[in-house]
């Protein structure tokens, strides 16, 4: 069995990305299991914060997830041609104390991918997330992308995915990522 931990990086109860996120787990093959987690409730990262009351229950449940899947999927928006404030802040108290980074994340695959409304994709805040995943030390996955625009048309009312054709790619990028994560781990 190979899990990989699922974070939507929205807030936002009608998110994309938590659709997305939602169907890759229900697209992964027989013997993957995507765990969907969300960010709501982190508080901004603040190191007075950290001295005070250590690292938030919720960080530190993530954290431990995190440390036990064999990869992470990210489903990023973008904001302003970058990563969202409220993803990078979660993988920022993730990163807390840094003496954890090692557990977390460390040599721990990783793809991104992600759905805005507008139609360039998320093209962008996926490339800017790369010094983000150096930095940690994880080991990104390139052999597919997925970066949607105009997700409006791929989701219905309900946020369900309806295109047929993104659906596919989203299983076999599932699929790929999963049999990928699985070798790191047993290699």
């Amino acid at each position: 069995m190979t899990t990989i931990i699922g974070i939507a990086g929205s807030t936002r109860q009608r998110s994309y990305n938590r659709a997305l996120l939602r169907a890759a787990a229900r697209l992964a093959p027989e013997g993957v299991t995507v765990e969907e987690h969300g960010i709501a409730g982190i508080p901004l990262y603040d190191g007075d914060l950290e001295e005070e009351s250590g690292v938030p229950p919720a960080v530190n449940a993530l954290k431990d997830r995190i440390a036990a899947g064999d990869g992470l999927l990210l489903v990023s928006p973008e904001y302003n041609n970058s990563v969202p404030g409220p993803l990078k802040n979660a993988v920022d108290w993730l990163s807390r104390p840094p003496a954890d980074i090692r557990r977390v994340f460390r040599g721990k695959p990783v793809v991104v991918i992600g759905a805005t409304p507008g139609s360039g994709g998320t093209r962008l805040a996926q490339t800017a997330w790369l010094p983000v995943l150096r930095t940690l030390g994880m080991r990104p996955w390139f052999d597919q992308a997925l970066y949607l625009g105009g997700a409006q048309a791929a989701f219905d009312a309900d946020l369900e995915l309806v295109d047929p054709d993104l659906r596919d790619r989203l299983a076999r990028l599932i699929a790929g990522f999963a049999a990928w994560a699985g070798q790191q781990r047993s290699g």
